[in-house]
């Protein structure tokens, strides 16, 4: 099954990022397990995407994007949250698609004892990894790898999926690349 996910990364992220939807982004930490089923994703297309962290070539601090499909991306927005994405494509060409939403599936008292709160759990990016315990330190694990602390599984399809622009961001804004599970948009994940 993990093979499926495996071979979806290698398409262009506005292709796969749609598909991603529903599938489960799972974080074994400290003996605690959290699973979040995807509801939110966006795509970035390195050099051909200005809002893309890998728009102006690899360098140390983005070179997971440049890594097989399904390595984890992890970088901090605004110096404040952790943010996670999946590299896609082929190796070395900077693609990626950000995680920026979803639904608990298992370990909820984990989470609520992470976000100190019982709501909006893990409806948006920074939600999201700080609901799954990623951090700066998970940078460049293999998401397909059955032992990693995180890693990505499948789910049940999204069914119906809604494209808008991505939010967020100062560049490319009106792009289309933001998708959307119809059925979780306006939850609180």
């Amino acid at each position: 099954m993990t093979a499926k996910l495996e071979q979806l990364l290698i398409a262009s992220p506005e292709e796969a990022a749609p598909q991603l939807l529903g599938s489960h982004l799972v974080s074994e930490i400290d003996g605690d397990l959290v699973r979040v089923r995807l509801t939110e994703v966006e795509a970035y297309k390195g050099s051909d995407d200005p809002a893309s962290h890998a728009y102006r070539g690899e360098t140390p601090r983005n070179s997971a994007m440049f890594q097989a499909p399904g390595t984890l991306y992890v970088y901090r927005s605004y110096g404040i949250h952790w943010c996670a994405n999946t590299a896609a494509g082929p190796m070395g060409i900077g693609w990626g698609i950000l995680m920026r939403s979803g639904q608990i599936v298992d370990g909820e008292s984990t989470v609520i004892r992470r976000r100190g709160r019982y709501d909006q759990l893990a409806n948006g990016p920074g939600k999201l990894t700080h609901a799954l315990g990623i951090t700066g330190e998970h940078n460049g694990l293999d998401l397909f790898d059955a032992s990693s602390p995180i890693r990505l599984e499948p789910g049940d399809s999204a069914g119906l999926v809604m494209a808008t622009p991505r939010i967020g961001i100062s560049r490319a804004k009106d792009v289309p690349w933001r998708f959307i599970e119809a059925r979780s948009a306006g939850n609180d994940g």
